[in-house]
Parts: C-alpha cells; structure tokens; sequence
C-alpha cells in the first residue's frame, strides 16, 4: 500500500536552463511524440518551475524533478536529485 502511494507523484527528468531566481531553477523537458495525423515523430518540450531550496543546482545540469503541492503561483514540482552535472566549459 505505501509503495502504491509514493507511485502517485509523477517524477521528470530534464536540464536546468535558468537558476537566476531564489530557492527556484527553471527545467526542460523534451520528449518526443508521434503526430496523430501524419505519423512523424515530432520533438516537443514543456518548461516547469521546480523548488530548489540549497540552490544547489546550476544551469546545464540534468535533475529529476516531482511533483508537489503549489508552492507558489507557477512552482508545483521540487528539484529531488541530480542525474548529471554539468560540464565546465
């Protein structure tokens, strides 16, 4: 039963492109689609504001993000790891 409720929160995982806020970084998720009517598959992505409290994550870097309850008027997922840092340029 509490393994069925941990499933119930959606988790994402995509690259960091913005962490000029407070406590907030701004992640892309890309994915990839099947048009419904001509078949072709089509990139299309999705931008969500996730809670990073430490501010620890950076721009480039590729976390996994959950879902959550609002924290704000835009902010309903929460930075939870960090799949890959990213690279100095």
């Amino acid at each position: 039963m509490t393994e069925a409720k941990k499933s119930l929160k959606r988790t994402l995982v995509g690259k960091v492109v913005s962490d000029k806020r407070e406590k907030t970084v701004t992640v892309l998720i890309e994915r990839r689609v099947k048009h419904e009517l001509y078949g072709k598959i089509v990139g299309k992505s999705s931008k969500y504001h996730a809670h990073d409290e430490n501010n620890e994550y950076k721009t480039g870097d590729v976390i996994e993000i959950t879902e959550s309850r609002p924290l704000s008027k835009t902010k309903n997922w929460v930075a939870t790891k960090l799949v890959t840092k990213a690279a100095l340029v």
